[in-house]
């Protein structure tokens, strides 16, 4: 999938596995990190915050030069609005701060004012935006579509909420994931007023570009992602260029 981009480091993402499979995952990332035939090298595992085991589970890995953080998808069906606002999964995000390591967000558009409130009681601790916010590149871009999208969020408090999180200064973006959500006929342009967007909010030291795959088949190949982010980023510097695709991420990771 990635032949021919030059790839040259990579961060394993969760897969949102059953619980308990989640130490088996993170062994296997770690082996794969320690191999000289990958370009992995490090790994975001899962985690359960919500969990009063969760403070021994991720204390396996404490110091672990390979583990860089945790994510728990959040928008599934079976998660309400509000989770990771309960006592024990802020705590659980708080004692991820302690221990170097970042927390992913990944929940529906609508609710990242959640997002907000929990960066907030765990200032220090940092996060990443998965996805730009899981936004729908076509109700940004005010484009009519068929798709339908099962986490709808109006354009203002994508924008609005997108702004907020930007304005704590522990919180990153990720540029990913809305490639998923493309139906046939789309182009760079359909998602450039996200991407733009969450770019010129969090600024060029605070972005890390996201292949998503193999979700982003959903609605392209990884060479056709690539390819429209770079049409889209085309007329920034170089420097913002680099920083975005391969700067941030080995500073933010300590890749380097």
């Amino acid at each position: 999938a990635t032949a021919g981009l030059n790839v040259v480091k990579a961060v394993y993402m969760e897969v949102d596995v059953e619980s308990s499979q989640q130490v088996a995952e993170a062994l296997y990332i770690i082996d794969q990190c320690q191999r000289p035939d990958t370009p992995t090298a490090g790994a975001v595992i899962s985690g359960r915050p919500a969990s009063t085991d969760f403070a021994a589970y991720i204390g396996q890995f404490k110091g672990n030069p390979y583990i860089k953080g945790v994510r728990q998808v959040l928008h599934g069906p079976e998660t309400p609005a509000g989770y990771c606002l309960q006592p024990t999964f802020v705590k659980s995000i708080q004692l991820l701060g302690e221990l170097g390591l970042s927390f992913d967000l990944c929940l529906r558009p609508a609710e990242l004012s959640d997002a907000v409130k929990l960066v907030d009681q765990a200032p220090d601790t940092r996060f990443v935006v998965d996805h730009c916010g899981n936004a729908d590149p076509y109700i940004v871009a005010d484009i009519d579509t068929p798709s339908a999208d099962p986490a709808p969020h109006t354009r203002q408090q994508w924008l609005d909420d997108m702004q907020a999180l930007a304005n704590r200064p522990t919180v990153i973006c990720k540029i990913s994931g809305i490639i998923a959500r493309v139906v046939p006929g789309w182009s760079a342009a359909t998602l450039a007023p996200t991407v733009n967007h969450c770019l010129d909010v969090f600024g060029p030291d605070r972005v890390v570009f996201g292949g998503d795959w193999p979700v982003c088949t959903l609605g392209a190949s990884y060479r056709e992602w690539v390819t429209a982010l770079r049409e889209i980023i085309a007329d920034r510097s170089e420097k913002d260029q680099r920083k975005l695709l391969h700067d941030n991420a080995e500073h933010f990771y300590t890749l380097a």
